[in-house]
């Protein structure tokens, strides 16, 4: 029998196998710079191209009725990787440690990411993209999404306002996305990224990259995004890009 189709014994200790349905495109080809909550940079654009046994159009009918669905994910570069009882939230300033299940780490037992996203449309693949081919049937474009380009999608459940939406639940120590940083972007550099992605890396880089326990003022970053390396500095809340370039095969960053 297939893994899926083997019950669960009475004692509880089978093991659910996952077999990735599907992965997302997202114009950030590594880790950092990835905004740290799903819908925190809503104009993000995400492709969700299904795996070859799953591209079947049926397992989609309905799904345009909704704004928004739930990708659940696999945190795919933890894989293999030990887990930690505690571990040290960014939204506290990377100092203090909060236990795991309190936290959206991707240090977990199991490496599962869970994120709401909105539905943009289903359509079948551009040809004329060499990356989206015909043979990939249908697609889902989404928006607000934090994953990295490649990730891997285990399962899509639709967004049910009534029941997902809890006006009044407590947010912890995370009640609010916190504060955002003001972006000072040169209009020459402006004009070496496409158009279209323009908003979204400003927005990106306005949630602030960098890791929260570094605030070095003269520290210059580096984030890949859309094949471009974005580099930029913070000083006094203000995040200043300082130098935008084509990235490079092997992920640096290569001048004009």
């Amino acid at each position: 029998m297939k893994p899926e189709q083997v019950p669960f014994p009475e004692d509880g200790s089978a093991l659910l196998t996952l077999r990735p349905i599907a992965r997302i495109r997202t114009d950030f080809p590594s880790k950092f710079g990835i905004p740290r909550q799903a819908g925190v940079v809503p104009m993000l654009r995400g492709t969700v191209v299904f795996e070859p046994e799953y591209r079947v159009e049926e397992a989609l009918r309905g799904l345009e009725q909704f704004s928004h669905i739930w990708l659940i994910w696999g945190f795919s570069e933890n894989f293999g990787r030990e887990w930690s009882s505690t571990v040290r939230p960014p939204r506290l300033g990377g100092n203090t440690r909060m236990g795991v299940f309190a936290t959206r780490s991707p240090f977990r037992p199991n490496a599962l990411g869970l994120s709401c996203v909105r539905l943009l449309e289903i359509h079948r693949a551009d040809k004329s993209d060499p990356d989206n081919t015909e043979a990939q049937g249908l697609v889902l474009e989404v928006a607000g999404a934090d994953m990295m380009d490649g990730t891997p999608i285990y399962d899509i459940k639709p967004y049910i306002p009534y029941a997902d939406s809890i006006p009044d639940a407590s947010g912890g120590f995370a009640p609010d996305p916190g504060r955002t940083l003001s972006v000072r972007f040169p209009e020459d550099l402006q004009r070496k990224v496409p158009e279209d992605k323009r908003e979204s890396l400003s927005a990106a880089l306005a949630n602030d990259p960098r890791p929260r326990y570094q605030r070095d003022p003269e520290r210059v970053y580096g984030m890949s995004f859309a094949g471009l390396e974005v580099r930029f500095l913070v000083k006094e809340g203000e995040l200043t890009v300082t130098e935008v370039t084509r990235a490079a095969a092997d992920g640096k960053g290569e001048t004009e």
